[in-house]
């Protein structure tokens, strides 16, 4: 009990400063959005299922000092055997601010994380804009960018063991 009062004292409180890190989402927006029905109004009637194509990207750039962008880019299209019935490429993006993390979880962070609260957002975008050329809303699965992640990172790290790559800078 008598070590109770000491807490604080045992803290190193520096000068004041806000050193504890920190990552957030600053703000969220739709950079670009492209919607296109182009076999409308006859791909309305068509009776073949489609075969719906999803791909997606992530990039991450500095903006200033502890601000950097993420960008999703989220593209579908519904094709069957009459053609594509509709495509929508989005481009989704957060602002990022960043303070106090290593150079390892700030990567993370902007190729993983970011991306997964994004996600949800992008989704219901997506869906509006398919439900608002005529088509029943498309509904993306969860995506699991953590796992994703780390998936790459092992590939990379695979990559340079069998000397397919090389680091940056060297040539």
């Amino acid at each position: 009990m008598a070590d109770e009062g000491n807490i604080i004292s045992d803290l190193d409180l520096g000068n004041g400063e806000d050193t504890a890190p920190a990552a957030g989402i600053i703000s969220q927006y739709v950079k670009d959005l492209s919607v296109e029905n182009p076999n409308a109004p006859e791909s309305f009637a068509w009776q073949d299922a489609p075969q719906v194509d999803v791909q997606f990207n992530i990039g991450a750039r500095a903006i200033e000092g502890e601000v950097h962008e993420v960008e999703l880019k989220i593209t579908c299209a519904s094709r069957n055997e009459g053609g594509t019935a509709f495509a929508v490429e989005l481009s989704y993006c957060a602002l990022v601010g960043m303070r106090n993390i290593d150079e390892q979880q700030a990567h993370a962070f902007l190729f993983a994380e970011a991306p997964r609260i994004l996600f949800p957002f992008a989704r219901r975008v997506i869906a509006d804009a398919v439900r608002d050329a005529g088509f029943a809303p498309l509904m993306l699965e969860p995506i699991d960018f953590n796992g994703l992640y780390v998936q790459q990172l092992q590939s990379q790290a695979q990559s340079v063991e069998a000397g397919m790559g090389e680091p940056a800078g060297h040539a």
